[in-house]
C-alpha cells in the first residue's frame, strides 16, 4: 500500500498569457531551483498537485 504524505511547498506562479480562456504561465519553486511551464489551468494545478504530494518512499530514501 502506498501512502501519500503531503509537504510545505512555495511557489510563484507568473501569468504570461490568457488564451482559449485558460492560463499560460510558469511555475517556479521558492525552496528549489526549479522552473516549469504550464499550458492550461489544469496543468498548473496538476503540477501543483505532484509537487506537494509526496509517496513515503521517496522520502525515506532522501532521508538515507
Amino acid at each position: 500500500m502506498v501512502k501519500l504524505k503531503r509537504r510545505d511547498q512555495s511557489f510563484l506562479i507568473t501569468i504570461k498569457n490568457t488564451q482559449n480562456a485558460t492560463w499560460q504561465g510558469v511555475i517556479s519553486w521558492v525552496d528549489e531551483d526549479k522552473k516549469q511551464s504550464f499550458r492550461s489551468t489544469l496543468e498548473l494545478i496538476k503540477l501543483l498537485d505532484s509537487a506537494i504530494i509526496t509517496n513515503d518512499d521517496e522520502e525515506e530514501e532522501s532521508q538515507d
